[in-house]
């Protein structure tokens, strides 16, 4: 029993943002009915390989990006282009708190699926659209993808290595950012109109756009533009104000210092057999450090280059200098504060095996989100919703498949 076990979500989406936030609200205990088209379902279902193996080493077909937003819902199979899928959809949100969409803008509507036909059945439901752009200006009929919006909305503009460097330029995240993002504020946004409607019995529709997000959360890059009247530049893994605050490549990896102070910065060096740099006059202090970083770095850099990532990180934790390796995921799930904070969860799945995951990151005291289910199979719950929710008998149920509405 979740916080929101007494909610239950229609989720209409497919794809990543709107999902993730389906995922979050499953989470905390909220019933969210996934609805798929017959025989398709999610687009992401397909998007591999690597897909989730059975015990015997074969292809479930059920792709890891799928399977990394879709854990404790139950799935359902409609034809919503078809009036009987329309009327189906339409009774579910008569029995829902929540309406979670990400079609095109106007795209439900002919279908009688917008929110105002939907309000209709249910004068106090919550209605959240995710679209690239919005509902509104002139971007809001087109097609939005995280990586546009990443460089429309500036974030690549502030992202990659200096266009002066080898590998300058703009880069993306390496995971789409914006529709996570857009996830977790559609999540706070349903969460504050459930908090408003409790109050009130007042329900709403909530227009939640990437491009708004992707704006939004440039947070004091943002701030620094609106101040000083100069768009920020990239600056790779380095920093403007602060130097050494970089990664440096070690004789086998590469590891980040993030030298805060004066002390810091002398501990670093003797740690590296170099003491003399922190008397130099040209070093001494961060203001010194930032004006002659052109010469600064690549003493610092072949300093770092003659030992092992495990010996610098040994020795710099042991001198009190902040600093820290950068992991392949391989060795993120060995790391032992990860393993101590159980981000790992293997859920049993119906192929006779199980499905790993990354649990929820929040920790509670009394409602903690939990990773109960799998993320569901193409239609695995399909009579037990029409079943259970709406009332069907097996009768009907058979007749809506035979039509291929279901």
């Amino acid at each position: 029993m979740g916080a929101l076990s007494h909610i239950r979500v229609l989720d209409l989406t497919r794809v990543l943002a709107g999902p993730w936030c389906a995922q979050t609200l499953a989470d905390f205990g909220a019933d969210v009915i996934k609805v798929e088209r017959p025989e398709v379902g999610d687009d992401t279902r397909h998007w591999g390989p690597p897909y989730l193996k059975t015990p015997a080493g074969t292809d479930t077909h059920e792709a890891a990006y799928y399977l990394a937003a879709n854990r404790n819902k139950r799935s359902l199979t409609i034809d919503i282009a078809t009036p009987e899928g329309q009327r189906i959809v339409r009774e579910l949100a008569a029995h829902s708190d929540v309406v979670l969409e990400n079609y095109k803008v106007g795209q439900l509507k002919k279908y009688g699926l917008d929110y105002e036909s939907l309000k209709a059945v249910k004068p106090d439901l919550i209605y959240c659209s995710v679209t690239g752009f919005g509902q509104t200006g002139p971007y809001a009929q087109r097609a939005g993808y995280d990586f546009i919006v990443q460089g429309i909305g500036g974030f690549m503009s502030i992202t990659g290595e200096r266009d002066a460097l080898p590998g300058g330029g703009p880069q993306k995240a390496g995971v789409a950012i914006a529709d996570l993002m857009t996830g977790m504020y559609s999540t706070v946004a349903v969460l504050t109109a459930l908090a408003h409607r409790d109050r009130t019995g007042e329900g709403q529709y909530i227009d939640m756009a990437l491009l708004d997000v992707q704006v939004a959360m440039l947070a004091n890059m943002n701030s620094n533009f609106l101040a000083s009247g100069t768009p920020p530049t990239r600056w790779g893994n380095a920093h403007p104000n602060i130097v050494p605050y970089q990664t440096f490549q070690t004789s086998d990896s590469w590891i980040i210092v993030a030298v805060g102070n004066d002390g810091q910065f002398r501990k670093f060096v003797e740690a590296g057999g170099r003491a003399e740099l922190a008397d130099d006059d040209r070093f001494a202090t961060n203001p010194d450090r930032v004006r002659n970083r052109d010469v600064l770095v690549p003493l610092l850099a072949e300093m770092v280059r003659t030992r092992d990532k495990h010996d610098w990180i040994a020795s710099l934790e042991a001198a009190g200098v902040p600093c820290g390796p950068i992991n392949n995921l391989e060795e993120v799930f060995e790391n032992e504060q990860v393993i101590a904070r159980g981000l790992q969860v293997d859920l049993p799945h119906p192929s006779g095996g199980t499905v790993k995951l990354v649990r929820n990151p929040v920790k509670m005291s009394a409602t903690p989100p939990q990773a109960l289910t799998h993320p569901p199979t193409l239609g695995e719950h399909t009579d037990e919703i029409l079943r259970d929710v709406l009332g069907y008998d097996d009768g009907q149920i058979a007749a809506l498949r035979g039509q291929s509405v279901i």
